[in-house]
């Protein structure tokens, strides 16, 4: 969850530093205070593009800081295999600056900004008033379904075989075209085979061979310590080392134990200790490197060398260069029996197809039921939103195979009595829109581990007792979620555990927007803001009254 916001130098925002409690948290305040820095401020930090022109006019550089907790095993797993550390809180740190080099931190490592945006994936879902993709976008509806469906392994598996067949499918189609011209192919693959098998490479090399060259670049330093340690311990030509010396008072203690009893043990621990050292002394000596061994920093540096180039040549990571070297021996073991291959192909590309098409049958019933009990539960929390007469239906009809199946689907609704269930793109208004995709997201939070979800104004075109049951979801989502909501509703705002005040000032020279946790009499007055724009003792009076029925059930 998101505990904690540092915004300095964003936009109009100087210095802001925001606490957000776990459960739901408001944001408010005049149109143009800010509040859409404070929705870019947090997709700095998960990784969003960023423009130089947010840096605060004057500054040269404009910094977001987030603290979470609670991260969700999916993102801990993709950080640590990166190498981040994953445990306790995540610190996420992205600077601008004017100059267009930015930087990012990650726990205080170094990071990019495309791979931030890959490990954040699943920490928080962002929700804004413009982004009606979900609702009229075709794949999202069939992922909506899919993830209700718990298909994401099925799915997964049937890619392979869809993207095996079409990859089979290309390389007969490929055989075919180049048959006539098989004698080229071959020549150059096999001068691509020779590039890549000269350097002997396994996978994980690359890595390998940085780390050794590293160790050659450094063998004198390296040679130096551990022979400087080993004669500081065992001595060296005529020089005592430390257990020769501690050696030495061993024995003067031992001479003189009959006068001094004490001694004696103090002998034998000295004598130990001696037996200690020249065994470290050992150890270290083993571990000073054979100048003449394998691994030469000429023959590193050559072998380093043609890596690069073949990434570059290749445009592909060494890993991936091994595996498309794999794939032209293959190439080339097909074309030397082309004939004899395409028979073979073809027949393996038969079976696939049938593989495929059961696989994607099976997943289209699977569609379907889910599909069918997904209606049902979006519905009824539409019901509760205040749309009694609404209608829904995922249309599922068969098309072309893909890599998602054989399905198309179309989101069909009815939002009044009487009328004809239409695509939710050309029916639905402002209002509905927004009580649609909050439902959605209700319902599809209990198929996900993302703990924080951010509205950024999903009241839009709603008011009244709709715009109070959208607040009790919200409010019910939180129970379970961290939600973030920004809103221009009372209703809405009433409902918060934590109600965030953004406020935009201006002094003789600057604009400059704060943001502040309110206190309950802050909220009371707020509250009363966004009622009738006053604080009038009446609209006091009733935003008193809204916030204390928070608990209350309003039906």
């Amino acid at each position: 969850m998101l505990k904690e916001l540092y915004i300095e130098n964003l936009a109009v925002i100087e210095k802001a530093d925001i606490g957000f409690t776990d459960n739901f948290n408001v944001f408010s305040g005049e149109t143009g205070a800010g509040k859409s820095v404070l929705i870019g401020a947090i997709n700095a930090v998960l990784g969003g593009r960023v423009h130089r022109d947010i840096i605060r006019t004057g500054t040269e550089r404009a910094s977001v800081s987030a603290v979470f907790d609670s991260i969700p095993p999916s993102v801990a797993v993709r950080l640590k295999e990166n190498g981040y550390p994953a445990d306790g809180e995540l610190l996420i740190k992205r600077d601008v600056s004017a100059d267009g080099k930015g930087q990012v931190r990650i726990n205080g490592m170094p990071a990019t900004a495309s791979l931030l945006k890959e490990m954040t994936v699943g920490l928080i879902d962002i929700h804004g008033q413009h982004d009606t993709r979900i609702l009229i976008d075709p794949a999202n509806q069939r992922e909506l379904i899919d993830g209700s469906a718990g298909l994401k392994d099925k799915l997964a598996d049937y890619a392979v075989r869809f993207r095996e067949f079409s990859a089979l499918s290309k390389r007969i189609k490929q055989l075919e075209a180049e048959n006539s011209e098989k004698d080229e192919r071959i020549e150059k693959l096999k001068a691509d085979i020779e590039s890549v098998e000269k350097l002997k490479l396994k996978k994980g090399d690359e890595a390998a061979v940085s780390e050794r060259l590293d160790r050659a670049r450094n063998i004198e330093d390296i040679t130096n310590a551990l022979s400087g340690a080993a004669a500081g311990i065992s001595g060296a030509d005529d020089e005592q080392g430390a257990a020769d010396m501690i050696d030495a008072a061993a024995k003067l203690l031992t001479g003189i134990k009959q006068y001094v009893p004490e001694c004696e043990e103090l002998s034998a621990r000295l004598s130990s200790l001696t037996v200690e050292l020249r065994d470290i002394s050992a150890d270290i000596s083993e571990l000073i490197p054979d100048e003449d061994g394998e691994g030469s920093l000429q023959a590193l540096e050559e072998k380093m060398s043609g890596i690069l180039w073949l990434k570059r040549k290749y445009q592909l990571e060494t890993d991936e260069i091994i595996d498309l070297c794999d794939e032209w021996k293959k190439e080339l073991a097909e074309l030397s029996e082309c004939d004899n291959t395409l028979a073979e192909l073809n027949e393996q590309r038969h079976r696939l197809a049938e593989e495929v098409k059961t696989a994607a049958s099976e997943i289209s019933e699977i569609r379907k039921k889910a599909a069918e009990k997904l209606t049902g539960e979006i519905t009824e929390q539409l019901r509760f939103l205040d749309m009694p007469d609404v209608r829904l239906h995922f249309e599922i009809t068969q098309g072309k195979i893909t890599v998602n199946g054989m399905d198309n689907v179309e989101l069909m609704i009815s939002v009044n009595k009487g009328e004809d269930l239409k695509p939710i793109s050309k029916v639905a208004s402002g209002g509905e829109l927004s009580r649609i995709m909050l439902a959605i997201k209700s319902v599809s939070a209990e198929n996900d581990d993302t703990p924080t979800m951010i509205f950024d104004e999903i009241d839009t075109g709603i008011s009244g007792r709709a715009a109070r049951k959208v607040g009790r979801k919200l409010s019910e989502i939180s129970a379970k979620r961290q939600v973030l909501c920004v809103t221009h509703l009372a209703q809405i705002a009433a409902l918060s555990d934590n109600h965030l005040l953004i406020q935009k000032n201006t002094d003789d020279k600057r604009t400059y927007t704060t943001v502040h946790s309110l206190t309950h009499e802050e909220k009371v007055r707020e509250v009363a803001r966004l009622i009738s724009g006053d604080s009038s003792e009446i609209s006091l009076k009733n935003a008193e009254e809204l916030i204390q029925r928070r608990d209350s059930d309003d039906e």
